[in-house]
């Protein structure tokens, strides 16, 4: 986990004693702990944490300098490793180290350097072979997997998702939802057989598949996954409108919503993110925490809001802005939806870098089309979510606490100003829910945490089905993309009896 840890792994106090002003790092008590130093978590980007600990074991809670630690990752056996490592300074005496691997090596060594002194039990060694996220070996145990990949038990909203569809009938199912949603809807029917993905596209707006497909091909490289059958919703509104006492059929969908059955993944948002960390994204639960602007003391005390006009209460919001400009600074990027009046909501302005978002104390989270899905990158950040109710939902949601996590507003937002009212009444009060609004995020919407989401839902979905899934007629393969320049040899045995799969 990521809770801060205290002087000690094993000895955790409630506060850790803190370093003065003027306080040495040291090597020696400094601690480095997290998943990237576990040869067998394979993610796109690996990744693993320091924190600054000076020689009487009193933790940094602001940064000693950015470029306080040298990170070095080198097999012994390779001249040149193809690893591209950054060191990202989150500014409360933590450090987040990530690393993007090109290629596979034997044993891998991270050193981290203090002042050319090793720091803890640097070097960690990496014993072999250490996969990076291209290579297609995937670990033919779920449960070893698991256990490797340290993932929940169960995941609350899967629970509920899953609890409305006692039993799945793939057979049905393939003749069934075509017919129903084919015509007016974007869907993607997959079959995930031998660890093979096929697909076959409903719908004219299927460009949205490139998400899943990368996702699906990312797993499968890394675990087996279970024979399944399953439908994924390419559109933003979820589909199954039925009541649960009538006949359900399981779709897969981004956004859930109170008034509709779906079944929720993580966002193609979330999604890509965690794929192209390091990749073609700049936006990611990684980078943010590394861009979270000045500390909060120096922030903004105004609610900041930037977006396109995507739902009625965003146009509320602006016109809230222009009449108190001191308590809130909401403004449009863009017109679509509606009809752009500039003597009511102003006019277009620039988009701003979203880690420029973090100037400000108050982040306002609103509706779009559906849920917004900037969520998980708002609550990374060190500013408090003032969150507004909503019918919609993502897939950690129902984990989200009201006044722990985030400040709640209604969802006509008549209690905006209020509320922000009350968070500079009661600084001390929202500086704290923004803290654990961050650790939220940092425990539960990182990397790992998404692959073990689906991987778990692939998994419970897959016990349910009645009827053996099936590569339908009109279905393609998949494939793998390859990798030329550097093709890995996976050491594991591509079979195993399916018995032994769960």
């Amino acid at each position: 986990s990521d809770g801060i840890p205290r002087t000690t792994m094993g000895q955790l106090c409630a506060t850790p004693p803190v370093a003065s002003t003027g306080a040495v790092p040291s090597a020696t008590t400094t601690l480095v702990w997290g998943s990237g130093l576990e040869a067998n978590i394979v993610l796109p980007a690996r990744f693993f944490y320091i924190q600054t600990v000076d020689s009487s074991g009193r933790n940094f809670t602001s940064s000693p300098g950015e470029n306080t630690f040298e990170v070095k990752i080198v097999s012994p056996v390779e001249q040149f490793t193809r690893i591209w490592v950054q060191v990202l300074d989150r500014r409360d005496g933590s450090f987040l180290v990530r690393y993007r691997m090109y290629a596979s090596y034997t044993d891998l060594h991270i050193h981290i350097l203090l002042n050319d002194k090793h720091v803890a039990k640097s070097p960690f060694i990496l014993k072999g072979p250490v996969y990076h996220d291209g290579c297609d070996c995937p670990q033919p145990s779920g449960s070893v997997w698991k256990e490797d990949m340290q993932c929940p038990v169960s995941f609350p909203q899967i629970e509920q998702d899953l609890a409305l569809f006692p039993r799945v009938d793939p057979d049905r199912n393939a003749l069934e939802v075509p017919q129903r949603f084919g015509q007016r809807q974007s869907l993607c029917h997959y079959t995930v057989k031998d660890n093979k993905v096929y697909i076959k596209t409903l719908g004219e707006h299927v460009g949205f598949r490139i998400f899943m497909d990368a996702f699906l091909l990312s797993l499968t490289r890394k675990v087996r996954v279970p024979d399944l059958e399953f439908f994924v919703n390419l559109g933003d509104w979820p589909l199954e409108k039925r009541r649960p006492s009538e006949r359900l059929h399981p779709i897969f969908s981004w956004c859930g919503s109170n008034d509709t059955r779906d079944i929720v993944m993580p966002t193609y948002d979330l999604t890509e993110s965690v794929l192209e960390t390091m990749g073609r994204v700049s936006l990611d639960m990684m980078s943010v925490q590394a861009n979270t602007g000045p500390p909060w003391r120096e922030k903004n005390a105004t609610a900041f809001w930037r977006g396109r006009d995507s739902r009625k209460e965003r146009l509320e919001l602006v016109k809230l802005a222009r009449a108190h400009p001191d308590m809130v600074d909401a403004a449009f990027t863009n017109f679509f939806f509606f009809k752009h009046d500039e003597s009511l909501y102003g006019p277009l302005v620039k988009h701003v870098s979203f880690f420029d978002f973090f100037k400000y104390k108050y982040q306002i989270n609103i509706d779009g089309t559906v849920a917004a899905y900037r969520l998980p990158y708002l609550l990374a950040g060190d500013s408090v979510v003032l969150k507004q109710d909503s019918g919609y939902y993502e897939h950690f949601y129902s984990q989200l606490r009201p006044w722990e996590h985030y400040i709640p507003i209604r969802a006509d937002l008549a209690d905006l100003q209020e509320k922000i009212h009350w968070a500079r009444e009661q600084d001390e009060e929202a500086r704290k829910i923004a803290v654990a609004g961050q650790q939220f995020a940092r425990n539960h919407l990182m990397g790992d945490s998404i692959f073990c989401y689906y991987y778990k839902l692939f998994q419970e979905y897959a016990k349910l089905q009645v009827t053996e899934p099936k590569i339908r007629e009109g279905m393609e393969r998949v494939e793998q993309p390859t990798d030329d320049l550097f093709p890995c040899s996976c050491h594991r045995t591509p079979q195993i009896p399916r018995e032994q799969m769960n």
